[in-house]
């Protein structure tokens, strides 16, 4: 050996021992490390299978291959050759070599001597030089024998002399067959694992017989046949044949896993089964106790699906209950079914089909449904929601995860996803498995859930890289068997057949020579099963088959007449329709493939299982769809036709080895014979893949441009490193390490970037560089960021090539008509491959002529002329004779319907309205397969005659003519009487709409539409399914620009309801005479609906937007105040006011000038607000100052506020007035500072004649004015008309200050406030913190949760970029938005370097927040510094999240809009994630109110901190131009008083305000409507042309407007009994006109209670009664509580539907009222927390409705009814049903046991009446029998102890009145005279009804309110034992009579004291004036009337 060789070897050899042993010293498992220690000089040729993934060049020793009897042909290294050294006398010699080798083997070398020496033998007889040997050897021989090694190198020619046993292909058949049996003996007898410690790496789970295999050289490029294989030569063919493996046996040390040892869960799953297989037992262990990802290597056959199974009972034991881990033995299980979801992708449909029914039929015991998603079969939302196992081909399930959102429920659930046949990488289909599974394993990282993925593939030679790829342990989940697992051994035979491919003469020897291996099998008694490659050829074939046997005189071996079953068989065929089929069977033979009947293709099976049949011709299908093994197959010939290809292509190496998988059937042969038949130059090609000699490669480059695409689309890769790190996950990258050469990348460039950095950022620039070409991405090239466009979207969603959208951009224009679609949809890039034939040229010419209506310019020769022939004669349902013409044509069709999908969604995405119609109908015609222009009827199956006569009668006969005819009219129009009525019918059906819209608007340019939808046709469930959908748009007239779209679906349940769409469109100049709205059915050809909207009485009002500019003024100091105390109070805030402020001042402070002051949110204008109030004390001392804020959280906020910084310091007294607290009169009048929501204002103020505090009130500041607009707003317009009414009565002036974001018409606002010099409105800039505002759209989402989970990732970017930092606010539109948006941002922050980037805490601190927490979902998120905040967290998780959110603790906080109006909270960045919420009155989705999505804005930048604020909305795109527009110009106001108008003119009227309807109008013109009904006329539906707008004539037609609107407000209250209307238009109020409006109530209300009245009303009508008031309208019912009402209704007593007559849907707020009180009087806990608010606000409008139900029935005279709303009334006080006995309410007393009690009567019937004044002892006995347990005794007398005792008694008797006489014999506890309620959410006073009944009719003769006389006024009784009298007046009687007085208590259940007849004797005949109301003390608030506060309530009066 040369010198250098030496030294190289042995520096080698020392390196490597060295490292040895540092490796051996860190007992590493063995793996592949990076080692250092390779040459790179040597030029090195790798395409290994075997480097790990860690280091693409690993240590050199890997590069010999695994197995041990096989040729070495190690070319990598080619040093120079050392001549062979002198021989060393007696070395040399064979007998020298074998005891050297035995001394080697005894050394413990890991072979036997025998086996040591045959390798060497074999080594030493390769090519390789002896450089390599010394490797080689050295490495089989170990390192302790390297004397040895070089003697041997040395002797290499002596001991090749003596021929040594030669390697395979050469040994005589007795050797051959001397080798096997021994081989065989020592494999049987040796352990599986043993013969595998070399020095290469170990795998646990790699199972395989070194003698089985052929295997790869380092290279990867030679292989070797197996063992035993032959070659033979023939006349017509050469012939391959591999002999058949042995079949391998149980391992030492291993056995098979019994079923009835497993758990329960498998047991039964595995019914039928004794144990599991050799491979599955094997897997077992890893496949089901752990949750590793798995690869699974096996041949077809080993049971792979049943090794699923396992995985799969895996994730379902996880979920079920009981555990069968933790309980064995169990054999009952409940799955939860909700939790998990499993999908299994297979390739090909029809094995889809069958693994769904097998997995279905197997865990249908444990009710799990699997279901099938494929493009054949569909599912629906629902439908995918209840099954937990979903079998999908990649493609599908590729688009189902590609949308972003459409089935994240779906997506984000999946616990296993097992992929099947997973070699298919290697196919074209392997991109989208790649793309799924670095999907997956991306969302794996990013959710941090557990997704489990299970590979399952035939044996493949680089599993470990595929092991790799799916993120496999390679020493856990890799599992690898080779062919030794295969039930039965298969022997393959590979025959090339010769002659020219493709010629006739190639395709003769095709048909003999299969013929001939047909024969030969059945001469040996096999059955055979023929696969070719078309529906066609199974006929032919079969028939040339049996010609062929006839001729050769061996009929009689296929002939089946012999079989027990023939003549079965024979009855059998008679009833198939296939004539084929009929005339084979009996003869013997079969066909079957997808295009016969079903029930044909079952019996072929069943005949062919049975035996009858013993040659079975058929398609590929069977081999993938069923299940049907043979002893042989035989595939005849290799060329298929591929549509897709447009060319014949060779048949799929997946398809050949799984035709194989089909030979051998387990119970009858020991082996199974696979032949396939094909043409000499594809022999090898063949003969390599099968015999598994080629690493499978990725083809992911080839699609990388479509699949990045998709990942933008998705949101999962925004910017260039992102889509790296994708890169990263694909099996391109794994190979790309391994194997770079095949990939264009050279040994440099890897060894520079190992992990191929550089190499990944081209590969994604490059696609990202096309698509931005094509317009379907942003990719900024700077800032590397990358960002979905909508065509890019519209492509990702609907699966389009890029190339296909590069040709759309080019040739899409606003006017093509259907030849240019048709011709687009012919260009794209799907139908490249299409190529046209001459055979088929004259059939194109037939179909061109016969079947192509429209033209076709470029001829039939081109790829498009071809495609768009084949499109158009689909639609035309034409018939096609030339097989591969009808594949093509369903390639075709399939294609364009999507393509001209995302056509049509282009064309939309431009605003095309033409281009729209023509496409959508487009899409329908090849759907439906009808032209446009043909009738539409065409889609229902009518008889071809009819439709004839139909389309020939042209327009006479379209829909609406026909619609106007009588059925025989229809039936003589198509000749067919009969018919007439069908077609009657199916016109019924035909799903069209009607559309009206109503225009109104905003502003000059801006106009809403509002469309009211009403479906004309009968529903039926066979045509229409579960809804139908429509596309709605509106476009202008003259260039069909569309200005919106939506898409509308139309449902069966929501078929008669009201469907309104309302949105907004811009108007420009010139403006189009008019525009139409259309509805286009999404799937009915025919069904295109058109509206014209004139444009002829729109009047644009002016947008006379006036805006006040911030004057360069100097900042006021504080100084100005000139009052030291008020500078004291600010100056602990700011020295200087801010701009706005200082400008402002003087107005403010020193004027009483009206004001209006519009600002953005955060400009500081409550500070100017406080200047007024400093001026109204300053200049009216003693006056109020009313402070109006249009909402509650406000309301608190301002108390809060000014509580802390002002009234304390300067001496004031502030009080609250809203729904929440009504403070007494006595409070009311002592304040200075009233704050108080419109509604309860108004409610005071209405009375204002008898309120001296109404009267003193100076100032009224109004909030946020600009609510006018709003739902509240006609309250607003009330009050400021009212003040100012007052105002104009009293002399004294009120003073109103109204403040409002920036609005366009301040004008009209501030000239209605009686404002001239004060008007200030200042622009949005002007603030203390600059804005920023961004508007993102979002491109429309079927369904409301998608778009906002789409809106997740761009809202964390948003976080990062803009405020990675500091606080950010995220506004969403739900509670159950802010659980959902804060998970999936805690899941975003898992994949960044730092997950709790969000908190600024110490562990320690936030230990002890997170211990505070209630809730669940708030304590999760918290853990990761994201805050929550929305009304149904309680108070002290509310409080938690804002303090830490202030105090910067935490970073995020989502929050409903309540946070933006009742707590200050500022943050740096606010995102508004949506700007809809959803309604449960309209059950959809609105957009939230401009003033909200400004109030969210007006959070963003903290004064203190930032110098600039940022804001996101994020919305759907066709909603951006509205922001845009909006935010800028501010909105206009306008008032909705219209609407509402009846309720107040009532109040008006029984306040005697208004007494003619001339009064009506007058008070109309103080409105802020009246100014905008001239103003904006349009917007009020007033119709006046545009011409006569400001004259004369308008102002006469908005007079009659008004008076029309006047009338009917008058008579519908006048209808509801409210008022009296006298002829001369006098108007008189009534009593209830006086109920309603004291009472704060609708009339309608009123007007439900007098229609229902009834004597004697049970409880159940008294409570639907209550529930029925219009005031629960407004209840709010959120999504998907109609399933909680029905859940809740089964668990209560009163049944909704027997109750409430008129049968009211479950999602209608009055039966979800009349719920929550039922649950309240049953004291359950309700379902979730959402009810827990809700029920608190019906109990609060309860008691408003009760009060003033028992005076509208005592107004009636229905004693009973009134008793009965009594009860109710202290049942919502007290917080229990009437039957459940007094007692009940009492702490620690079970109502169970009390009401028992009470309904048995055993013993005296002890009532709270009793319970009060019954001795303790007694007492303490009652109490125990119900259930009060001794320790709680005390605090249940205590209680009692609170109720009243009473005296009652009734002096002064005479025939006009009496007095009753109250007094309190026990001390009243509480100064307050409050109730003991604890149930009750609001503290309440006691308080007393006295009834007065006529003793013998039962009539109510009078009834009166009577409390306690306030602690100041009674004089004379002490406080404690309170006492009053109540005066009753009674109606004039002339005879005497006998009365009945009742003292009813108003809180306590059952508390009464009466006094039994009064006598009243008749009057004396002296004339009195009776009945005038008499004045005392005032009243406080509603529902609660102090004595003698009767004003504007008449007593009884006799009837």
């Amino acid at each position: 050996m040369s010198s250098s060789a030496n030294t190289a070897a042995s520096q080698w050899l020392e390196q490597l021992s060295a490292m040895r042993a540092a490796i051996a010293e860190l007992k590493l498992p063995q793996t592949n490390g990076d080692e250092d220690s390779y040459n790179p000089s040597a030029d090195l040729d790798l395409d290994d299978d075997d480097l790990s993934p860690s280091s693409p060049i690993d240590d050199i020793w890997d590069l010999m291959s695994e197995d041990d009897e096989e040729e070495y042909s190690e070319e990598s290294f080619e040093h120079e050759q050392a001549p062979a050294g002198e021989q060393a006398a007696g070395v040399g010699s064979h007998e020298w070599l074998r005891k050297s080798c035995e001394e080697a083997a005894n050394k413990g070398a890991g072979l036997d001597a025998k086996s040591l020496q045959e390798h060497i033998s074999a080594v030493l007889a390769s090519d390789s030089s002896d450089d390599e040997l010394q490797m080689t050897l050295a490495d089989i021989l170990g390192f302790g024998e390297l004397d040895l090694v070089s003697d041997i190198i040395r002797n290499r020619k002596q001991l090749l002399e003596k021929p040594a046993e030669k390697p395979f292909g050469l040994l005589t058949k007795a050797e051959r067959n001397a080798r096997l049996r021994q081989a065989d003996a020592e494999h049987k007898s040796a352990a599986l694992g043993a013969a595998q410690n070399r020095s290469t790496e170990q795998y646990p789970h790699v199972y395989r017989v070194h003698e089985a295999g052929n295997s790869l050289s380092a290279a990867g490029k030679k292989y070797s046949l197996p063992m035993g294989s032959e070659r033979l030569e023939r006349e017509h063919y050469e012939e391959y044949s591999i002999p058949a493996a042995k079949v391998g046996v149980l391992g030492l040390g291993q056995k098979l896993v019994q079923i009835n040892e497993m758990d329960g869960l498998c047991k039964r799953t595995f019914k039928g089964y004794k144990t599991l297989n050799r491979m599955q037992s094997l897997v077992y262990p890893v496949a089901y106790t752990t949750s590793e990802n798995m690869l699974i290597c096996a041949p077809t056959g080993a049971g792979k699906t049943d090794a699923a199974m396992l995985t799969i009972l895996s994730i379902v034991a996880k979920n079920t209950s009981p555990n069968p881990a933790e309980e064995p033995e169990a054999t009952d299980f409940a799955v939860r079914t909700a939790d998990f979801k499993i999908v299994y992708v297979a390739p090909m449909k029809a094995l889809a089909a069958e693994i769904t029914d097998k997995l279905g039929r197997r865990l249908a015991w444990l009710g799990i449904q699997v279901r099938e998603l494929t493009g054949d079969m569909q599912l629906t939302k629902s439908e995918i929601v209840a099954t937990q196992i979903i079998v999908t081909t990649p493609e599908k399930w590729d688009v189902v995860t590609r949308k972003s959102t459409g089935d994240t429920e779906l997506v984000q659930k999946v616990r296993l996803l097992i992929i099947d046949e997973v070699h298919m990488l290697h196919d074209e289909r392997g991109a989208v498995l790649e793309s799924l599974v670095a999907r997956t394993e991306r969302q794996v990282e990013s959710t941090q859930s557990l997704i489990r993925i299970v590979g399952l593939s035939a044996t493949l030679p680089n599993y470990v890289d595929v092991a790799d790829f799916l993120k496999v342990n390679r020493m856990a989940g890799m599992f690898y068997f080779d062919q030794s697992f295969r039930p039965v051994p298969l022997e393959q035979h590979f025959i090339g057949v010769k002659g020219k491919p493709g010629s006739r003469a190639n395709r003769e020897h095709i048909d003999t020579t299969a013929f001939e291996k047909v024969k030969d099998m059945l001469e040996l008694g096999h059955q055979v099963m023929v696969f070719v490659h078309s529906r066609k050829d199974t006929v032919k074939t079969a028939r040339m088959i049996l010609e062929m046997a006839q001729e050769q005189g061996c009929g009689d071996l296929v002939d089946p007449s012999m079989h027990e079953g023939y003549t079965n068989a024979l009855r059998d065929v008679k009833t198939s329709k296939g004539r084929e089929i009929r005339e084979l069977v009996a003869k013997g033979m079969g066909t079957h493939h997808a295009g016969m009947p079903r029930s044909d293709r079952n019996l072929i099976e069943r005949l062919f299982g049975e035996g009858v049949l013993k040659v079975l011709c058929c398609t590929a299908t069977l081999a993938w769809g069923v299940n049907l093994p043979a002893a042989a197959v035989v595939i005849k010939g290799t060329q298929l036709y591929s549509a897709a290809e447009g060319k014949f292509v060779d048949l799929g190496i997946l398809d050949v080895l799984q035709i194989f998988g089909r030979a051998g059937r387990p119970q009858f042969q020991d082996t199974g014979i696979g032949m396939i038949v094909t043409s000499q130059d594809k022999l090898q090609h063949y003969l390599t893949a099968v015999t598994q000699q080629q690493p499978i490669e990725s083809q992911f480059s080839k699609k990388m441009v479509d699949n990045l695409n998709a990942e933008i689309a998705l949101g999962t890769v925004t910017s260039v490193p992102e889509a790296i790190t994708w890169l990263g996950y694909s099996y391109l990258f794994v190979r790309m390490r391994r194997n770079p050469i095949a990939y264009g990348i050279d040994w440099s460039e890897i060894q520079n970037d190992p992990n191929l950095v550089q190499r990944r950022r081209e590969l994604i620039v490059r696609a990202a560089r096309i698509l931005q070409t094509s317009q379907m991405i942003i990719f900024n090239e700077t800032t590397e960021e990358l960002r979905a466009k909508d065509v890019g979207r519209i492509a990702s969603q609907f699966y389009v090539l890029q190339t296909s959208i590069e040709i759309f951009n080019t040739m899409m224009r606003p006017q093509a008509t259907e030849a240019d679609v048709l011709k687009m949809i012919s260009m794209s890039g799907e139908f490249d491959n299409i190529q046209s034939r001459d055979t088929e040229e004259k059939e194109l010419m037939r179909l061109k002529e016969e079947a192509a209506p429209c033209d076709i310019d470029g001829g039939i020769g081109t790829q498009q002329g071809k495609t768009n022939v084949l499109l158009q004669s689909y639609i035309s349902k034409a018939n096609l004779e030339d097989f591969t013409l009808v594949s093509d044509t369903a390639y075709v069709a399939q294609n364009a319907a999507r393509i001209c999908r995302a056509l049509f969604m282009i064309a939309l995405n431009r605003r095309w309205g033409y281009q729209c119609l023509v496409l959508l109908s487009m899409c329908k015609s090849i759907e439906k397969r009808v032209w446009a222009y043909e009738h539409p009827f065409r889609q229902f199956d009518l008889p071809q005659a009819v439709l004839r006569n139909l389309d020939e009668k042209g327009s006479s006969a379209n829909i609406d003519s026909l619609r106007d005819m009588e059925p025989a009219e229809i039936g003589s129009l198509v000749h067919n009487q009969k018919m007439g009525t069908t077609i009657a019918k199916l016109l019924d059906n035909f799903p069209t709409l009607t559309i009206e819209a109503e225009i109104a608007p905003l502003n000059r340019d801006v106009l809403r539409v509002k469309l009211f939808i009403t479906p004309d046709f009968r529903w039926n469930d066979r045509h229409h399914g579960k809804s139908e959908s429509y596309w709605i748009w509106v476009e202008n007239s003259e260039t069909s620009e569309i200005y919106h779209h939506e898409f509308f679906i139309l449902s069966r349940r929501k078929l008669y309801d009201d469907h309104e769409l309302n949105f907004t469109i811009p108007l420009q100049d010139p403006l189009p005479s008019q525009i139409y709205v259309r509805a286009v059915s999404d799937r009915w050809l025919g069904v295109e609906g058109v509206t014209p909207v004139s444009f002829q009485h729109l009047i644009r009002p002016d947008t006379e937007s006036v805006y006040t500019d911030l004057l360069n003024l100097q900042p006021l100091p504080i100084k100005a105040l000139k009052n030291p105390l008020l500078e004291e109070i600010y100056g602990q805030r700011f020295q200087h006011f801010n701009p706005m402020q200082t400008q402002l001042f003087h107005c403010m402070y020193h004027t009483d000038a009206n004001v209006l002051l519009g600002s953005p949110t955060g400009s500081g204008k409550t500070i100017a607000a406080e200047l007024a109030m400093w001026w109204a004390f300053r200049e009216k001392p003693g006056s109020k100052v009313v402070y109006i804020a249009p909402m509650k959280a406000l309301v608190r906020e301002r108390v809060k506020d000014w509580s802390a910084r002002l009234t304390r310091q300067m001496g004031l007294k502030l009080v609250e007035l809203t729904g929440d607290n009504t403070p007494d009169t006595r409070t009311i009048r002592d304040a200075d500072i009233i704050v108080t929501t419109p509604e309860k204002w108004d409610g005071i103020s209405r009375s204002w004649q008898t309120r001296s505090y109404v009267q003193q009130v100076s100032l009224v500041i109004i909030d946020e004015i600009h609510l006018l607009g709003g739902d509240r707003g006609p309250i607003l317009e009330i009050i400021v008309s009212r003040m100012n009414y007052i105002a104009s009565q009293k002399k004294g002036s009120v003073r109103l200050v109204g403040m409002s974001t920036a609005c366009a018409n301040a004008m009209d606002l501030g000239n209605w406030l009686g404002v001239k010099e004060g008007l200030f409105n200042f622009r949005h800039s002007v603030r203390p913190v600059p804005l920023e505002i961004y508007i993102d759209g979002f491109p429309q989402q079927r369904g409301f949760c998608p778009l906002m989970q789409s809106m997740n990732r761009p809202t964390f970017l948003a976080i990062k970029s803009h405020s990675p930092d500091k606080p950010v606010i995220v506004f969403v539109a739900s509670r159950r938005q802010t659980r959902l948006t804060a998970r999936d941002l805690i899941n975003f922050c898992g994949m960044e370097d730092n997950p709790r980037r969000f908190i600024h805490m110490s562990e320690d601190d936030l230990t002890l927040n997170l211990s505070r927490v209630k809730d669940d979902s708030l304590r999760e998120s918290l853990a990761f510094g994201i805050g929550l905040h929305h009304a149904g967290l309680v108070e002290s998780d509310r409080a938690l999240a804002e303090e830490l959110f202030a105090n910067n603790k935490i970073q995020i906080l989502v929050a409903t809009s309540t946070l933006a109006w009742g707590v200050n909270l500022p943050a740096h960045l606010v995102v508004v994630k949506g700007t809809q919420f959803f309604d449960a009155k309209i059950e959809g989705y609105k957009d939230m109110d401009l003033t909200d999505v400004l109030q969210m804005l007006g959070r963003a930048g903290r004064p203190q901190f930032d110098t600039s604020g940022i804001a996101r909305i994020f919305t759907q795109e066709s909603k951006k131009a509205f922001y845009k527009h909006f935010l800028h110009t501010g909105f206009p106001v306008e008032s909705s008083l219209h609407k509402v108008l009846d309720n107040h003119l009532g109040a008006e009227v029984s306040a005697e305000t208004i007494g003619t309807k001339q009064d009506a109008l007058d008070y109309l013109t103080w409105t802020f409507f009246f100014r905008r009904l001239h103003k904006n006329p349009s917007f009020y539906g007033l119709e006046i042309s545009a011409e006569e707008n400001n004259t004369i004539v308008a102002q006469q037609a908005a007079n009659e407007y008004m008076i029309e609107m006047v009338d009917k407000s008058l008579s519908e209250l006048e209808e509801s009994k409210c008022l009296t209307i006298h002829t001369n238009g006098d108007v008189d109020p009534t009593p209830l006109g006086k109920i309603m409006s004291y009472y704060y109530l609708a009339h309608k209300t009123i007007r439900m209670l007098v229609k229902h009245a009834k004597p004697d009303a049970t409880f159940a009508e008294a409570l639907a009664w209550m529930c029925r008031a219009t005031e629960y309208d407004e209840l709010p019912v959120r999504h998907n509580e109609d399933l909680i009402n029905v859940e809740l209704d089964k668990g209560l007593p009163l049944e909704v539907g027997k109750v409430f007559e008129e049968g009211l849907p479950m999602w209608d707020p009055h039966v979800k009222a009349f719920l929550l009180l039922q649950a309240y009087f049953e004291r359950i806990e309700l379902p979730i927390s959402d009810y827990v608010g809700d029920q608190n606000s019906v109990l609060d409008q309860a008691i408003r409705i009760l009060q003033a139900g028992i005076d509208v029935l005592a107004e009636m005279g229905f004693l009973g009814s009134v008793r009965m709303m009594m009860g109710l009334l202290q049942c919502v006080k007290s917080g229990r049903w009437v039957e459940d006995g007094g007692l009940a309410f009492l702490p620690g007393v079970d109502g169970e046991a009390e009401g028992r009690r009470v309904r048995d009567g055993k013993g005296r019937v002890v009532g709270l009446v009793e319970a009060t004044t019954m001795a303790k002892g007694e007492l303490e006995k009652v109490l125990r029998e119900v259930g009060v347990p001794v320790a709680g005794l005390g605090k249940a007398m205590k209680a009692l102890a609170q109720l009243p005792v009473l005296r009652v008694g009734v002096s002064d008797v005479t025939a006009l009145g009496m007095t009753v006489n109250l007094a309190r014999v026990n001390a009243v506890t509480d100064a307050q005279y409050r109730i003991y309620a604890p149930k009750y959410p609001k503290p309440q006073t006691e308080g007393y009804f006295v009834v007065v009944s006529d003793a013998v009719k039962g009539d109510v003769v009078a009834l009166k309110r009577v409390s306690w006389p306030s602690p100041d006024k009674s004089r004379g009784g002490s406080v404690a034992r309170p006492s009053t009298k109540a005066v009753i007046k009674l109606p004039e009687s002339s005879a005497e009579r006998k009365l009945k007085v009742v003292v009813v208590s108003d809180s306590y259940i059952g508390m009464e004291w009466g006094v039994e007849d009064v006598e009243v004797p008749a009057p004396p005949r002296v004339v009195e004036d009776v009945g005038k109301p008499e004045k005392g003390g005032d009243g406080a608030g509603m529902g609660r009337r102090m004595v003698g506060d009767d004003v504007g309530r008449p007593e009884k009066e006799g009837r």
